[in-house]
């Protein structure tokens, strides 16, 4: 019989990259059981599966679904998406520091005394194997620059090679903070990324509250006049309220915004909800612009009696605010974002099972509100059938689904399953970044057919 081995390819690159993961020399007809045991920040999270090595003695992850354990699909990744917290462990799954690679101990081992029972023998023999996997965020040559310049406080991240670079500006949600994992994975991708803070970052408000819209049009003029973006423009990619104001900024400052990309967003201003300011309360303002709020659909609404940002249960378990805000139909159309004012390429990424909030109904409402104006650049959905809120970057775990806002400490859910979550992770990140660069070709390759005919 062969030497019981694990193998792991690749075992260094970067966190989006899909591995193969296989096990060989098992006693045919065993049960194998693989467990990975990740260090994040606040400690281990792990997963592990049993699976029933084929007449070869192989287990080949990508290919075999396991009889045990948590997850239940052939997928070499399963074993990262499914890890869920170890005893102790705090905080979230989500990668704060760029500079430290992700560092993850694969271990096989047969399962003593089993095998195919209609043949003589002892049995699989107790033997083990184990492999370390590094993901890393910030690859070779990716160059890292913190940005505070004209008030703005962010992380640029360039790609390794000569630009110039499809650019995009990478906003957090009602979490606030700086999304540099995010914008580390996009730069390796050729895309050069700036992560912005708006809220929660060093020098910025703590809360949502009343956040002007003219931080945003200065960061947008500094990435065209500094970063020299490829097709003379930004993209703006935000995640959830980040959603919502990619949307809002296309459509205040078009022609500012190349394309956006909008993560689980929202169709209208709404106000501060979870990330608010105590003193202004749920049903403040979250944007100003000149000063002045932006009407938002909890202003005074007609037909909202309640609200979910309290930990209070709902009146009965179909009422959803978001469904009732719409009632009040002229607030509503006040304070819908007015995306026909944006010409720009559009991809919007949402979950049907979204639980926090209805980014497939948002969605759907902005692009077909493009089609009926007559929007002629790209339009693309990415409607996620079991996935929720929790659209994140490709392999982290996606097992917490039940969370508590960073902000309000208000207990909600994201909703979708893991495994939804998962596919949705990885698949938007691959299709988006598609697009960023489609998005910023197609304007180089414009801008350079105009300068031709003006040199004719």
């Amino acid at each position: 019989m062969s030497t019981f081995r694990l193998s792991v390819t690749p075992p260094i690159g970067p966190l989006w990259e899909r591995r193969s993961i296989v096990v060989r020399g098992a006693l045919p007809g065993s049960l194998v059981t693989v467990r990975a045991v990740t260090a994040r920040d606040g400690g281990d999270w792990a997963a592990q599966a049993t699976f029933l090595a084929d007449r070869d003695g192989l287990v080949d992850l990508a290919a075999r679904a396991p009889v045990s354990g948590d997850y239940r699909v052939a997928d070499a990744m399963g074993l990262f998406w499914s890890q869920r917290r170890e005893p102790g462990t705090t905080g979230s799954a989500e990668p704060a520091d760029v500079e430290r690679p992700i560092l993850t101990m694969l271990t096989a081992w047969s399962e003593p005394g089993t095998g195919h029972l209609d043949v003589p023998g002892a049995g699989a023999p107790s033997t083990t194997d184990t492999v370390q996997v590094t993901q890393w965020l910030r690859g070779d040559g990716v160059e890292r620059t913190e940005i505070r310049a004209d008030g703005l406080v962010g992380t640029l991240f360039r790609p390794a090679h000569e630009g110039p670079h499809p650019t995009v500006i990478v906003l957090n949600g009602s979490g606030g903070g700086i999304n540099e994992a995010r914008a580390a994975q996009y730069a390796s991708r050729g895309i050069q990324a700036l992560a912005l803070g708006y809220f929660r970052a060093p020098g910025l408000p703590d809360h949502i509250s009343r956040t002007p819209l003219e931080y945003f049009e200065r960061a947008l003029r500094f990435a065209s006049s500094t970063l020299d973006p490829k097709g003379g423009l930004p993209l703006v990619s935000g995640q959830s309220r980040g959603g919502e104001l990619s949307l809002l900024l296309a459509a205040t400052y078009p022609e500012l915004v190349l394309g956006v990309a909008p993560f689980v967003p929202g169709a209208f201003t709404f106000g501060a909800q979870g990330a608010a300011d105590p003193a202004e309360g749920w049903n403040g303002p979250t944007w100003t612009r000149g000063g002045e709020p932006l009407e938002h659909l909890w202003h005074d609404n007609a037909g909202v009696t309640w609200q979910p940002w309290n930990d209070e249960p709902p009146p009965t378990r179909h009422r959803d605010v978001y469904v009732d805000g719409l009632h009040d139909r002229e607030l509503a159309r006040a304070s819908r974002i007015p995306i026909e004012r944006f010409r720009g390429a559009v991809a919007c990424v949402s979950g049907l099972d979204d639980r926090a909030w209805p980014s497939s109904m948002a969605s759907r409402i902005v692009l077909d509100t493009l089609e009926r104006h007559g929007h002629t650049a790209e339009r693309l959905h990415l409607d996620y059938e079991e996935a929720g809120h929790g659209i994140a970057l490709p392999h982290l775990p996606s097992t917490d689904i039940e969370r508590v806002h960073p902000v309000s400490g208000v207990h909600y859910s994201n909703g979708g399953t893991p495994r939804g979550n998962a596919v949705a992770g990885a698949d938007s990140f691959e299709r988006v970044c598609a697009f960023i660069h489609r998005t910023a070709d197609a304007a180089a390759a414009a801008d350079a057919d105009h300068s031709h005919e003006e040199g004719r």
